[in-house]
């Protein structure tokens, strides 16, 4: 028999595998700088430099107009890596916060 808090959990994890399931490629970034952010305030290491690579999988280095830009964010997430490694959570707590913020205006200027 399953207990009602293993049905909720179940409902949960549902109701969040589709929600990431039916999520835009610009709402799971936004999604990944939350947990990201979420992982530093929680002083998480390894889930925030977790969440860190997969914003640096996202970049990309293909096209021409992009590769600049994907550069920039990759000296950042680094340097959000090294920070981590350093126990720097305030840090990177503010960096992170301060690109979800960003990318979230330029997104609502779409």
């Amino acid at each position: 028999m399953q207990t009602a808090t293993f049905m909720a959990s179940k409902r949960a994890n549902q109701y969040l595998a589709n929600e990431i399931l039916s999520a835009s490629p610009e709402q799971l970034i936004m999604k990944i700088f939350s947990f990201a952010i979420l992982s530093c305030k929680k002083h998480d290491i390894a889930k925030t430099n977790e969440a860190l690579q997969v914003l640096i999988n996202a970049l990309n280095f293909e096209h021409p107009e992009a590769k600049e830009i994907s550069i920039g964010f990759l000296r950042i997430y680094r340097y959000c890596q090294d920070q981590m490694r350093k126990q720097s959570y305030d840090i990177v707590e503010k960096t992170l916060t301060e690109l979800k913020e960003t990318w979230e205006a330029a997104l609502a200027k779409r």
